[in-house]
């Protein structure tokens, strides 16, 4: 049993991963900026609820000290994408380490995942760009953890292209390169990412998974 620390644990992606790490028998702190907005989570006993800011890398350090792995999956609508992904992966980066905590798995977009021709998904013809701000902030997040290297033991893992809202979940997944027409549902995406966290076997790179 290991002690995972779930960033932005009150939106799907960050609920399907405190709901895996439950279920496997992990002890979870999910990190909320209100949790009286999320009372489910507060009401699991098996669950550690907190307020926390993940840009705020003193709070990162008192928060994740103690646990195994981190979970990043939060984000901030209110803030522009250019400086609050790049900030949270700084703050990340200066208090998990501290902390004594040296896995770290982030939730990403697969618009910044290149596809099989190595273009980004984003850069493809006919992909969707009302959101390319907000992708390529997304993006830039990914890029600060790059350029630190292996100062934490990170990985990106995200859709290979969306997330299925309604789909059954299987338990099963593969890697795969970015495809507009790819899905996997939240909780498969989360099997991936416990997965990770019990027996890494990638490291400093973006993945992408899709249903098996």
């Amino acid at each position: 049993m290991s002690r995972i620390i779930v960033f932005g644990a009150g939106g799907r992606a960050g609920r399907a991963v405190v709901r895996q790490a439950r279920d496997r028998g992990h002890r979870v702190t999910a990190v909320l900026r209100d949790p009286a907005r999320h009372p489910d989570l507060s009401a699991d006993g098996q669950v550690t609820v907190v307020t926390g800011d993940v840009t705020d890398a003193d709070r990162v350090a008192e928060l994740a000290a103690g646990h195994d792995a981190a979970v990043h999956a939060a984000v901030d609508l209110s803030a522009p994408p250019d400086v609050f992904f790049p900030a949270t992966a700084r703050a990340l980066l200066s208090g998990l380490g501290p902390a004594g905590v040296d896995r770290l798995l982030v939730v990403g977009l697969a618009s910044v995942l290149p596809t099989v021709a190595g273009v980004p998904l984003l850069d493809t013809p006919d992909y969707p760009q009302e959101y390319r701000a907000f992708c390529l902030g997304h993006g830039a997040g990914t890029e600060v953890l790059r350029q630190a290297g292996g100062a934490v033991d990170w990985l990106v893992l995200s859709p290979a292209g969306d997330f299925d809202h309604g789909g059954t979940p299987t338990g099963r997944y593969r890697f795969a390169p970015a495809d507009a027409a790819s899905r996997i549902t939240y909780a498969d995406l989360a099997v991936a990412l416990l997965d990770e966290v019990e027996t890494p076997r990638h490291r400093q790179l973006h993945l992408g998974v899709e249903r098996a």
